[in-house]
């Protein structure tokens, strides 16, 4: 994501009435989002897609929305005290913890390998730590099987140590680890 490596690259946020007729990150379910429902969810205020573009193609997008790790997100309470406990003291200790969830993240097939998803992951964190204006301490994904290892290797740790679903886990980041 070096813009001055490539200066005409730009981080732009999705029009509502933008339509996307051209991108392939090589999964039919991140494209069509991208395609038709990016546009539904941002006049619902449900979520917000951003893309990286140039001037001649979609380069890799991302869309998010608030979240939040609560007790109801571990099997056993105890998961949750132990999640929390070495996090927030006691005063902080409280049923939920405010998020942002990655909905979506796809990265062009032309563009696989540069880097550019670890990038969008960087201009994620600096979205909430940097330019937010409320709270929020984590990042969360429900990320693709086959994506969770990227994810890994940019920070994220699984919720949980089982897995519950096997087309995705849930994944977080914690943004006081940076």
């Amino acid at each position: 994501m070096d813009n001055e490596r490539s200066p005409k690259r730009v981080l732009r946020r999705l029009g509502e009435e933008e339509t996307i007729k051209s991108f392939n990150c090589g999964d039919a379910d991140l494209n069509d989002f991208l395609f038709n429902e990016a546009p539904l969810y941002a006049k619902a205020l449900l979520a917000i897609t951003y893309v990286y573009d140039d001037t001649e193609s979609i380069l890799a997008y991302f869309s998010l929305a608030n979240d939040r790790i609560s007790l109801s997100d571990f099997e056993k309470k105890t998961e949750f005290n132990r999640f929390r406990r070495h996090r927030f003291v006691n005063a902080k200790r409280i049923k939920s913890y405010p998020a942002v969830k990655i909905c979506r993240l796809g990265v062009s097939e032309n563009c696989k390998g540069e880097g550019v998803g670890s990038g969008l992951l960087d201009v994620i964190k600096d979205f909430v730590t940097v330019s937010n204006k409320i709270g929020c301490r984590f990042l969360t994904v429900d990320a693709y099987r086959e994506a969770i290892p990227f994810y890994i290797r940019n920070g994220f740790i699984p919720l949980e140590e089982e897995d519950k679903d096997e087309h995705t886990r849930l994944l977080f980041y914690d943004l006081k680890e940076e």
